[in-house]
């Protein structure tokens, strides 16, 4: 390329800036011809080519019409990030920790329903939840006494203030245990009487009724996990991963309250 020189008589005007070339030098023209060093040039070029670069990138790419750039799914520490700066492994890791709490909780309710439900042995349990008016405020009777198993078919209280033993004894008639105290001066003492088989099946009706309310309990939990999943972008994959990972709890949980279930019938039906 060749310099063209201006005759001297010729007049200066600077050229006009073009607007996306912003650093570009300015140029002189003589009889519709510019006069510009070529080093100078070819730097311009380039800062424009760069300049042009870093607007495609903030719209997407080449061609964009102006939208978001796309933030790249990193490895960082072993566990993926999703766009966004989601932590994938972490967002899985607490619903998951999450729903296995709850439904931990959904089974400790029917463990202690269960409890409740009398067989032909004599279980401290069956009082748990008899109440004892103790001065005007409802007070568990386990709180009001010491509970002990002198045989397989008897129960002993021994309260902690004698004054009480009425009061107990009132509590225990007025519950639905279907056990008639016996209160000698200082203990009350509960004999198991044999049920009969009409008896024992509809204890196990309640059995049954029990494990499919802790049912429903624990699939609500799942839906309640599903929905919170669903609020946050996850990638297809993980997303999927996550709901299989709930559903096996789910599963895994309803075959414990199904164990249960069996365990506690045997025993009610058991003469």
């Amino acid at each position: 390329m060749s310099i063209v020189r201006a005759p001297q008589t010729c007049s200066l005007q600077a050229a006009p800036v073009h607007k996306t070339l912003v650093f570009r030098a300015c140029s002189f023209r003589t009889s519709g011809r510019a006069v510009v060093p070529i080093e100078q040039s070819v730097n311009c070029r380039r800062d424009a080519a760069s300049r042009m670069s870093v607007v495609l990138f903030a719209k997407g790419g080449k061609g964009g019409k102006g939208g978001k750039a796309e933030t790249a799914v990193k490895e960082e520490k072993g566990g993926k990030v999703a766009a966004g700066g989601i932590d994938v492994q972490k967002i899985a890791a607490d619903a998951k920790k999450d729903a296995d709490e709850r439904m931990r909780k959904c089974l400790n309710v029917v463990a202690e329903g269960f409890n409740t439900i009398r067989t032909g042995r004599a279980n401290p349990a069956i009082l748990d939840k008899i109440m004892v008016d103790y001065f005007g405020a409802p007070t568990p009777l386990k709180q009001m006494g010491a509970v002990t198993v002198p045989d397989a078919q008897t129960l002993m209280i021994a309260p902690f203030d004698r004054s009480t033993l009425r009061d107990i004894e009132r509590a225990i008639q007025e519950s639905d245990i279907g056990i008639n105290p016996n209160n000698d001066g200082e203990r009350i003492r509960l004999v198991m009487p044999p049920m009969t088989q009409e008896r024992r099946k509809e204890l196990a009706k309640q059995v049954s009724k029990m494990t499919e309310d802790g049912k429903v309990a624990v699939r609500n939990v799942r839906k309640d996990a599903m929905k919170k999943a669903e609020k946050v972008e996850l990638p297809k994959d993980d997303k999927k991963a996550l709901e299989d990972d709930i559903q096996k709890l789910t599963d895994s949980y309803v075959k414990k309250l199904d164990d249960m279930s069996k365990t506690k019938t045997d025993e009610v039906m058991k003469l």
